[in-house]
């Protein structure tokens, strides 16, 4: 009898074990862990803001866990992750008007790739791109640019790389203000020595992420002239400039668009956007976003995406022999 009821407990201890184990397994497989390639410089704007958000993400979700990746390079970093991620898979990428418009548009032949081989998740964030100006030209506003720009025989602007976002919003604006013949653009290695240079007089003036001009502006080195958007500046030490867009010059924001495989389940690519509309909506991101990294929380849509690569490719359309002459 003690044998009998010895071997019982036995088998119900070894039966807890396996349902245990079953239901451990099971509890791990329900649980997804997608990993984000930022393609760009991997201490850049993107690869911060990716790193913020992963380290939210299971606060957000009990189903998703994301995992930020950073690797230097461009449109074959987004090559090399396109021909690895297929429908099903677990990866995400960045990308942007810099490939969507601008390099589709100029060298189309670096792109193994097209926006059709991506499914929208949602834009990480938007940068509003600035104009600042060598402080001992006393521009401080759209209208003393205009001044300016009918007495100038040169106009010099500091740009990141010699294509970049930066090179045609400074191309638009000065183009579109009938200076397009006498407008130089100075390429730099990077968007914080294009900042910089102005500050030095090697240039009249810089396009620039707000975060980049903002310790130069500090120093009075600089004056902010305009925002490169619709409206004024909202938000941080900047808020008030007057946006381009008030006086019919172009403009575009740079964007960050998260992107899943072509054919992700649209279920899933949804699950995707709530949860990072959520790490959004954070209060302690927006505030990080808007007073540490001076970036705006921009939630969109498919029809804004596409709106905006559109916008974009129009303006490297029109001022292509500005910024590339023959």
């Amino acid at each position: 009898m003690k044998k009998q009821t010895f071997r019982r407990i036995c088998l119900l201890l070894s039966l807890v074990m396996v349902m245990s184990c079953a239901l451990s397994t099971t509890a791990f497989a329900a649980g997804e862990t997608w990993t984000v390639t930022c393609p760009w410089a991997p201490d850049g704007v993107a690869s911060l803001v990716s790193q913020k958000a992963a380290s939210l993400s299971t606060e957000y979700s009990e189903d998703i866990t994301l995992v930020a990746e950073a690797i230097k390079g461009d449109a074959a970093t987004v090559n090399t992750w396109v021909l690895d991620n297929e429908a099903g898979d677990t990866g995400l990428v960045f990308v942007g008007e810099g490939l969507l418009s601008i390099t589709a548009t100029m060298d189309p032949a670096k792109m193994q790739f097209g926006y059709e081989d991506f499914a929208f998740v949602e834009n990480l964030y938007s940068s509003v791109f600035v104009l600042s100006a060598d402080a001992k030209l006393e521009i401080n506003g759209i209208e003393d640019l205009k001044a300016y720009v009918e007495g100038a025989e040169e106009i010099t602007v500091a740009t990141n790389g010699a294509t970049g976002s930066e090179a045609f919003l400074a191309a638009a604006l000065f183009g579109s203000m009938g200076a397009g013949d006498t407008l130089k653009l100075v390429p730099y290695q990077s968007a914080a020595e294009a900042a910089q240079a102005v500050s030095r007089g090697e240039t009249d003036f810089a396009v620039s992420h707000q975060s980049q001009i903002l310790e130069t502006y500090n120093q009075g080195g600089v004056t902010v002239v305009c925002a490169f958007d619709e409206g004024p500046i909202e938000n941080g030490p900047f808020a008030g400039v007057e946006g381009v867009g008030e006086y019919g010059y172009p403009y575009f924001r740079n964007r960050c668009f998260i992107m899943a495989p072509a054919g992700t389940d649209e279920a899933k690519v949804a699950e995707l956007k709530a949860l990072y509309d959520d790490i959004l909506a954070d209060e302690e991101v927006v505030e990080w976003l808007h007073d540490t990294m001076l970036l705006e929380v921009d939630t969109m849509d498919v029809e804004a995406v596409e709106e905006h690569i559109a916008n974009v490719k129009d303006i490297v359309e029109e001022y292509i022999d500005i910024v590339q002459p023959e």
